[in-house]
């Protein structure tokens, strides 16, 4: 259009503009947009000038969208919800909202997706605090060193891969080796420590989503945990914002001063229905057919997790991501992605779930690069021999393959290495406090288990940490309080599982012959 207008037509501009700025907030003007097209999710939207990137819309029969692709004459909207009703012609309102989520206290112990909806059969959600699902990651300045450990209650995590408060900790494997399984282990573990937990399911069966809160509710954590769930039938729409908004629950209660442990399982199908929307939205595809983006993705997502300083309440958020591999190629696009993001991985072997070595992590290509400085002193006094006597086991074990006889220095490392490794099998859900672990592992590494057939081991094993318990409480109760042991300490405490173990060689079948490896 060219020209101008007269001035009648500019002073009717101005009087509908004053009157639209000085309108109370419900009786604002809100811009209608047509649907010219829906599919896969997402609807291509005509009208909206005024639409907010992430703004939530309303269309016919309540189903709501979110702005996620702002043009100049069309934008696009993703849905968070199957309708049929929503179709060419369609008629949408915008909201004046950002996308957002319930948070608080009135959500632990619940089943949730991230717009609220109750899914566990317990009724609505009592009145609930809402805060947007994107927030802005915490400043460095309001950053405090991670200083305080996460102990899971899994001996290999504790002890080799620490993990601390404020924490971002990735893990990763094939199908089916077990990563679900060391995540719902440490959120079990946080029964009695005060640390709460979110539990965020992206793209999971219904099934699957079951028992893992049947699994909680049974170890008594399900009382301190959010679960939150976007199903693998759910729109992608849902599936894109639902670990942001998990992430905003726990950022509530970081807040609050509280520490809190978020579990995304898994990022790899996020990362899916994030390309997923970008092709349907015609977005230029890149690598695997990623948007360019998709590391920023996650980097925003994850960046939300820290430990904050004290002035600024104290809370600690810690991230376990889960990501899931092909043929054990942790060089793939995501899981790099992920991997330089976070700060450390665990990795689960599919070769050592086969052979029944459970928690099935590979602990040569495991990392922690932050958790190892909040870690107990009483845990630096073990585990910097048992990584270097697992490391030589696992040298000479491969090499001994290839020799038809082996000195005697040799086949002791290798048979004491065996029940190193035999010690820090755990079964699943079955947490244990730092001294129950630390009195097994340094039995282990001082020699105490050579003579025990490693099919005895399990159950010498819980025996040997009773004994300790029974006779050395008061030692087994600051250790696990944190303090630090001294030379005498560790004296009573390998004195007593020595005397243990020695009833147990005495005992009919006790011991037994190893052979030569």
């Amino acid at each position: 259009m060219t020209g101008t207008f007269d001035r009648a037509t500019r002073g009717a501009i101005a009087a509908i503009g004053a009157c639209l700025d000085t309108a109370p907030p419900g009786l604002r003007f809100r811009e209608i947009g047509t649907v010219l097209d829906v599919g896969g999710g997402v609807a291509r939207v005509s009208g909206l000038r005024g639409l907010r990137s992430e703004e939530l819309v309303e269309m016919a029969g309540g189903v709501t969208g979110i702005g996620f692709e702002l043009d100049v004459d069309e934008v696009g909207v993703v849905l968070l919800a199957h309708d049929e009703r929503v179709g060419a012609g369609t008629k949408v309102r915008l909201t004046g909202r950002i996308v957002d989520t319930p948070v608080g206290d009135a959500l632990l112990g619940r089943v949730i997706d991230a717009r609220g909806r109750t899914l566990d059969e317990r009724g609505p959600l009592r009145e609930a605090e809402r805060w947007p699902v994107e927030r802005p990651a915490p400043a460095i300045m309001d950053r405090a060193p991670v200083s305080v450990p996460l102990l899971t209650g899994i001996k290999v995590v504790d002890a080799v891969v620490p993990i601390g408060r404020g924490q971002r900790e990735l893990i990763l494997g094939d199908r089916q080796t077990g990563k679900t399984t060391i995540a719902l282990d440490a959120m079990i573990g946080q029964r009695d420590t005060g640390v709460l937990s979110v539990y965020c399911a992206i793209g999971q069966r219904g099934t699957d989503v079951a028992r893992v809160v049947q699994t909680l509710r049974a170890r008594g954590a399900l009382e301190h945990t959010v679960v939150m769930v976007a199903g693998g039938d759910d729109p992608p729409g849902l599936q894109f914002i639902t670990p942001f908004a998990a992430m905003s629950i726990a950022e509530r209660f970081m807040a609050d001063g509280r520490d809190v442990l978020v579990v995304f399982d898994d990022l790899t199908r996020h990362a899916r229905a994030y390309r997923e929307l970008s092709l349907l939205l015609r977005r230029a595809p890149g690598r695997e057919a990623y948007p360019g983006d998709v590391f920023y993705l996650h980097s925003r997502l994850l960046e939300r997790a820290t430990h904050l300083r004290s002035e600024h309440g104290g809370g600690s958020i810690t991230a376990l991501p889960i990501v899931e591999t092909q043929g054990q190629d942790i060089s793939a696009y995501i899981p790099t992605n992920l991997i330089s993001i976070t700060d450390g991985q665990l990795y689960l072997s599919p070769e050592l779930f086969r052979t029944g070595q459970l928690p099935a992590i590979d602990v040569g290509r495991s990392v922690s690069r932050v958790g190892g400085k909040a870690q107990y002193p009483s845990y630096r006094d073990v585990t910097g021999d048992l990584r270097l006597a697992y490391s030589q086991f696992e040298e000479l074990e491969a090499f001994s393959r290839f020799a038809t006889r082996l000195d005697a220095d040799t086949r002791r490392t290798i048979e004491r290495g065996r029940r190193i490794r035999a010690v820090l099998c755990q079964p699943a859900h079955t947490t244990l406090g730092p001294a129950d672990q630390l009195v097994v592992l340094k039995a282990a590494l001082d020699g105490l288990f050579d003579d025990i057939d490693l099919e005895q081991v399990p159950a010498v094993e819980a025996g040997l940490r009773e004994a300790v318990r029974a006779s050395c409480g008061e030692l087994c109760e600051r250790i696990d309080a944190g303090a630090a042991v001294d030379a005498d300490g560790w004296q009573r405490l390998l004195e007593q599982a020595g005397r243990h173990i020695d009833l147990i060689r005495a005992a009919p079948g006790g011991g037994g012959d190893h052979g030569e490896p």
